[in-house]
């Protein structure tokens, strides 16, 4: 065919967005770190069907409509870096196309390259050998090297998806570590993967998302009406260390904390899950320190999401007026509440194990009335969506400072001054950033080699920064060896955030530990956070 309109733009995105669903757990295996963390492919699956769900809801056959609504969706749903470079590859696509109503093969060619462009323009420090390159490389060969005038939509797509194909092959090439763990870039993968939905809705074949359990659904379906929020389902396998503390109890209260009709079922490895939250991201942050998500589905029930915000969040212009206001992020109970004592107003439920989205950010700062607002991510992969949601509300003073983990984010706000100007804060609490190094003890969840590190599913790993220095099946060993190499002559405090699987005897053994053998201060805090044995801060 010569050119598409809105209904079929329509179905080749539900298709890209299904087509994903359907592959997300694969996407997630790519990831470099054997860690059981939510990552590449959990966050595009989320953020484009966010985006694919707004642009249904549009209502209109007519494409710049469409493409707006996808846009904005996918703006507010971005997760993690991925799912935010995701966003401004299709905001390009909607700026090139806002006002076509069929788009032709070099219609396409010119707007993929345009998300590219914008893509490059959204991250400060671009990557090669990431999505970055795969979309710039496939879509500057799709419109320069071939004639999109001269081409059928259905023959340039196809030529667009080989090229970032060969693209995507050569990201080990560009990135060392892709290589050494035998894996190419997941988000140029994920970006694939929707690009083959699309294409196949294209031929006539429009893929559907996988449903999870009959017994789910139906359940979901009887109670679908009665309440509100999001309703949640996916299907968990749990992993070996997960099998041995999941219980079905256990997970049915946390979930009553933040939910209601909640259906917990284990079948062998399997659990099914349903629940209806107004905190999604919390909800799968829970069920994802046993193990790891196969199916996910997440709807937003919007009339009563909408009146139940209205009643229960006040509008920024209610809440007492302040000069200051501190958004952390940050997983577990304890430290929840420990950033709370550290004056943070809000804390967004998220961090490692599940990444908010901008729209979680957008939330947060509504909620306040304060004339400066200062963000700390926490994380690394959370960075972008931050800075995403200060560019949506651009009339509020919004400062995302680079906490990248949990330690550096409790030093700024330790240095936080709330009788000083606004510059003055974001000096000492960036410096104080910087000088905090920050360990991690966590379990490998496959086999694999990193660094010349043999790793085997199960051990327990010590993360050093961005290296894994340690690998054993023991935990106190692998937290011990952590410490050893991140503890100096100049070191003065090591903070260590206990998480919830760390027993009260282990907790006492390091401690002793970090005593007997150094010359510093312990600043020891029951964090409760998942899938993380220990944080480690040392400054």
């Amino acid at each position: 065919m010569k050119s598409i309109n809105g209904q079929l733009f329509k179905q080749m995105l539900q298709s890209g967005a299904a087509n994903l669903s359907n592959h997300h757990a694969e996407i997630d295996a790519l990831n470099v770190f054997p860690v059981p963390d939510g990552d590449t492919g959990t966050n595009m699956s989320m953020t484009f069907t966010s985006g694919v769900k707004d642009a249904l809801a549009a209502c209109s056959d007519e494409i710049p409509v469409i493409a707006k609504a996808l846009s904005k969706g996918l703006l507010m749903g971005a997760r993690g870096n991925s799912g935010v470079i995701t966003s401004q590859i299709f905001r390009g696509v909607y700026q090139s196309i806002d006002s076509k109503q069929t788009l032709s093969a070099a219609d396409l060619a010119a707007a993929f390259a345009k998300g590219s462009e914008v893509a490059y323009k959204a991250v400060m420090k671009p990557v090669e050998g990431t999505i970055l390159t795969v979309i710039r490389e496939s879509s500057y060969y799709a419109e320069h090297l071939v004639n999109p005038h001269e081409m059928e939509v259905e023959e340039w797509f196809k030529t667009f998806i080989e090229y970032a194909k060969e693209s995507l092959n050569t990201t080990p090439d560009l990135l060392p570590v892709l290589k050494e763990v035998g894996v190419v870039d997941s988000g140029g993968a994920g970006l694939i993967v929707i690009l083959e939905g699309m294409y196949s809705a294209l031929l006539g074949n429009v893929i559907v998302a996988q449903e999870s359990d009959n017994a789910a659904s139906a359940a979901a379906m009887d109670v679908e009406n009665d309440e509100f929020g999001y309703c949640t389902e996916f299907i968990l396998r749990l992993t070996e260390n997960g099998m041995a503390a999941f219980t079905e109890d256990k997970l049915k209260r946390k979930l009553s904390q933040i939910g209601e009709s909640i259906v917990v079922v284990q079948d062998e490895e399997l659990v099914k899950v349903h629940v209806h939250t107004l905190t999604p991201g919390e909800a799968l942050n829970l069920a994802q320190r046993y193990g790891e998500f196969i199916k996910l589905k997440i709807e937003n029930m919007q009339e009563q999401h909408s009146t139940l915000q209205q009643e229960a969040v006040p509008a920024a212009e209610e809440a007492p007026a302040k000069e200051y206001a501190l958004i952390a992020v940050a997983a577990g109970e304890g430290l929840t509440e420990l950033f709370k004592e550290y004056r943070c107003d809000v804390v967004i439920s998220g961090g490692q194990t599940m990444n908010p989205s901008t729209e979680d950010f957008v939330a947060a700062v509504r909620k306040l009335n304060a004339k400066h607002i200062l963000i700390l991510p926490n994380n690394s992969n959370i960075i972008l969506a931050a800075q995403q949601a200060a560019d949506v509300l651009d009339d509020r003073d919004i400062h995302v400072l680079p906490s990248k983990s949990i330690p550096q984010g409790l030093s700024a706000c330790i240095m936080f001054n709330p009788e000083t100007d606004v510059e003055s804060n974001i000096e000492e609490m960036t410096e104080a950033i910087k000088h905090v190094k920050t360990g991690q003890v966590t379990y490998a969840i496959k086999d694999t080699t990193y660094e010349g590190l043999e790793i085997k599913e199960g051990d327990y790993m010590g993360m050093f920064e961005k290296s894994i220095i340690v690998a054993v099946p023991d935990k106190m060993q692998a937290v011990k060896a952590l410490v050893d190499q991140m503890i100096d002559e100049d070191s003065e405090i090591v903070t260590v955030v206990a998480g919830e699987d760390a027993t009260e005897e282990e907790v006492e053994e390091l401690v002793a530990y970090i005593e007997d053998n150094y010359d510093a201060e312990v600043d020891l805090h029951q964090g409760d956070q998942p899938v993380y044995s220990f944080v480690l801060g040392v400054e």
